[in-house]
């Protein structure tokens, strides 16, 4: 009995140290991935801000308290659509005051106008003529009376006569002179004329002043910022709305120095927005960026992108995320990213041959965001050994999991 433990023990015993001595011997275990051949689209992802494609600020063109709103934020607008208005009833009792002067003293230029004062005039004046020279007449006369009455050759009453006639004449052409002084002349035309102007200009004026109260919009689009507020005391220039055309709108999409050299004009873009995660934006690169710009810690290129935006639900300064669709490659070797490795300032992959490591340089080609092209140094379906905290080297034998 004794002896038969014993065998059992030494047994174990032996098991034991065999089952150390072969773990302690067995190859690594590794992972391990093939190549797959498929489409292949490089895509550069990264951010960007919404800005409108089309847009304008809009202003007040002189001080006043704004009495009227008619817009409020993310409402469509016309051009020319009255967008505010500011108090303009100074303005408009002016308007009325000269208005009242105009009417006034055209009535006042046609009563001059009329031919009547002209042909009266010409007959008071000829009158008065008359009146002259016969009045001169008399006065000679009673020059010659006075001498023939010294020579007794006339009587006083045909003097007096004579002095009573001149007296007449005298009287008659003081009336004249003032009923002369009641009829028009050319002064009192152009004096008129001149109010005329004065007060035409007043309303003029006036009327400018009233149009400007109205605020407008110079173009049709949507209204995306506004601070305006009813009651609120406004100087020209200060600002009463942002308006832009929303229908398609401009993404700047900041691009790491790296990356640039893969962005071309034309290219597609796709268009995310964390508010809204199940819509996407499609559009194109539009323009280039002209210089490098610091962004934080990153060094960046503004790529200027045109994005549809039927909907309008992209709002200028949001933040987008954007895809710029770089390269397309059919029938593509691929691999992941992760199984690509640096030695010897090579690219290359560590591959599993006889149960053994081998190491291959690549030539890459495209990108996407988790897959690279091979064009060099890779057939299909060899085995790729994927990143393991054990170091490996040509040659070592390993053991595949997958």
């Amino acid at each position: 009995m004794k002896k038969a433990t014993a065998l059992l023990i030494l047994a174990l015993f032996a098991a034991g140290a065999f089952y150390v001595y072969t773990a302690r011997n067995a190859p690594p275990e590794v992972s391990t991935v093939t190549p797959r051949r498929e489409r292949l689209i490089s895509t550069v992802a990264t951010n960007g801000k919404v800005e409108p494609l089309e847009w304008s600020t809009v202003r007040t063109t002189r001080d006043g308290i704004v009495v009227r709103l008619n817009f409020s934020k993310g409402k469509l607008v016309s051009s020319g659509a009255v967008l505010a208005e500011l108090d303009a009833s100074d303005a408009r009792r002016e308007l009325t005051a000269a208005e009242a002067r105009i009417a006034q003293l055209k009535a006042e230029l046609d009563k001059l106008a009329q031919p009547g004062a002209s042909i009266q005039a010409a007959e008071i004046e000829t009158a008065a003529a008359r009146a002259r020279l016969e009045r001169e007449q008399i006065q000679r006369q009673i020059a010659s009376l006075q001498r023939l009455i010294e020579k007794k050759a006339a009587t006083r009453f045909e003097l007096q006569q004579a002095q009573d006639r001149e007296h007449q004449l005298d009287t008659e052409l003081r009336a004249l002179e003032r009923k002369a002084q009641t009829l028009v002349h050319p002064q009192d035309k152009i004096a008129a004329q001149a109010r005329l102007r004065e007060a035409e200009v007043a309303a003029g004026a006036a009327r400018r002043l009233i149009e400007l109260s109205f605020i407008r919009a110079p173009l049709s689009g949507v209204v995306y910022q506004s601070d305006a507020r009813t009651g609120a005391f406004l100087r020209t220039g200060d600002p009463i709305a942002e308006i832009g055309r929303l229908d398609q709108v401009r993404v700047k999409v900041f691009v790491d120095e790296p990356e640039l050299g893969s962005v071309r004009a034309g290219q597609p873009v796709s268009i995310t927005w964390d508010a809204i995660a199940a819509k996407q934006w499609q559009g194109t690169v539009e323009k280039l960026p002209s210089q490098i710009v610091p962004l934080g810690a990153r060094q960046v290129g503004e790529v200027q992108c045109i994005i549809a935006n039927p909907e309008r639900l992209l709002l200028p300064q949001t933040n987008v995320n954007a895809e710029i669709r770089t390269n397309v490659v059919d029938n593509a070797l691929t691999i992941p990213k992760e199984v690509l490795r640096r030695e010897n300032n090579q690219q290359g992959v560590f591959l599993l041959e006889a149960g053994k490591v081998q190491w291959r340089k690549l030539v890459l080609g495209a990108a996407s965001v988790t897959r690279l092209e091979v064009k060099e140094g890779l057939r299909d379906g060899e085995i790729l050994i994927l990143p393991t905290d054990l170091p490996l080297t040509p040659g070592m034998t390993v053991k595949p999991t997958s």
